[in-house]
């Protein structure tokens, strides 16, 4: 697995060679996508004890704008499902959470002196990671009620990973230098998450109100679970029994292959459960973006973009969708083979895709575009 040292303020990340500053963490041990380039960490520790990072080209040196209000909002616990064995998260608190605020508003903006404070208390940034005011999972939570099930702590964390201070964008228009500065974050997340115990970690954006998004400002999220959900547990446990993913993608139809960059591959997978699903995985086996080398991470960064570009053409309009990363849980990089999976929202450009009661009953989806349609289309949107 990675090797894990303590961080504090500033990481410095270089391709040939770390450059040390004092008591910080080195990601030596990870491969990732900057060719002489150097990237900065700062870690920010706000008022009610929640962590904020931000990632730059440059070391950030902003001063921290004081007086910030925000309290955590906190209590949850998972319970398991004595039926289908799969665990949930009850956090009745997050019913409060922020949501469609105005422009004025907007708790993911650059803070401003003498206004009042967002989530990120500096006047500029890159790219920012915090702990979620109102988590589903935390740092020190208890069970908190006597129920007659198997329950477990949700001692996990939730992140909301900022992509610019803009108010304004998608993976498509941040260009690519942002998406490897999003795709370092990433990987000094997993890190960082798994050396503190969680068991599983899933680095995911929501896009469009379709999905439920009630704050535009372009963002995702990391939960860190305490468990690895089932659906992880199966696909490791497919893996281990011998599935390879990378072998199976070598054979498929080329009709299925929508591009190719790095030695990354986007494609229909011709087991996709949603309308113009859309996988990214290597033509080699790589347990998680760490085990990246530099030209795979800038093709994976490249595809992440010319993805949501496609969504966006073929359908005439911001497409909504999940895009979810699958790596390795802990403990497990021997086999597990990474992916990111994108699920649009649409089954064509004005109408929606709905779980509705088969899908959510038997996990049995109907889909209504066949894979090798998915490829044709999205291969000719641009």
């Amino acid at each position: 697995m990675i090797l894990y040292i303590i961080s504090h303020i500033f990481v410095r990340i270089r391709t040939n060679g770390i450059a040390w500053h004092k008591k910080e963490k080195s990601l030596a041990n990870l491969q990732h996508p900057f060719k002489g380039k150097d990237i900065f960490k700062r870690h920010h520790v706000k008022p009610d004890g929640r962590n904020l990072y931000l990632y730059g080209y440059q070391e950030h040196k902003l001063p921290v704008i004081t007086g910030e209000n925000l309290d955590q909002v906190v209590g949850s616990e998972l319970r398991q499902h004595p039926l289908r064995g799969d665990w949930s998260i009850y956090a009745a608190k997050r019913q409060h959470r922020t949501f469609k605020p105005s422009t004025a508003n907007n708790p993911l903006a650059p803070s401003k002196v003498g206004a009042p404070i967002t989530e990120i208390p500096f006047e500029d940034y890159d790219l920012a990671v915090f702990e979620n005011r109102f988590p589903g999972m935390y740092r020190g939570a208890n069970i908190s009620s006597d129920q007659p099930l198997e329950t477990k702590t949700a001692q996990g964390v939730c992140e909301v990973l900022v992509y610019s201070p803009k108010e304004e964008g998608s993976l498509a228009t941040i260009g690519q230098d942002k998406r490897k500065l999003l795709l370092a974050a990433w990987i000094d997340r997993y890190q960082d998450l798994y050396s503190t115990g969680n068991a599983f970690v899933l680095p995911f954006e929501n896009r469009g109100e379709a999905v439920g998004v009630t704050l535009h400002h372009p963002h995702g999220q990391i939960y860190a679970f305490p468990v690895v959900p089932e659906p992880q547990q199966r696909a490791l446990k497919a893996f281990e029994e011998g599935y390879n993913l990378a072998a199976e993608l070598a054979i498929w139809p080329q009709e299925l292959i929508i591009a190719k960059a790095g030695g990354m591959v986007a494609y229909a997978p011709p087991f996709a459960r949603f309308p113009y699903e859309v996988w990214i995985s290597g033509s080699d086996h790589h347990s998680g973006p760490w085990a990246f080398n530099a030209e795979q991470a800038d093709g994976f960064c490249h595809l992440l973009g010319e993805m949501s570009q496609r969504y966006d053409a073929f359908f005439g309009r911001e497409t909504p969708y999940m895009l979810t990363l699958h790596a390795s849980p802990y403990g497990h990089d021997n086999k597990f083979q990474f992916s990111a999976q994108f699920y649009p929202l649409l089954r064509s450009a004005n109408r929606l895709k709905y779980l509705a009661a088969v899908e959510q009953a038997t996990n049995i989806f109907t889909v209504d575009v066949m894979p090798e349609t998915t490829a044709a289309d999205l291969k000719g949107a641009l």
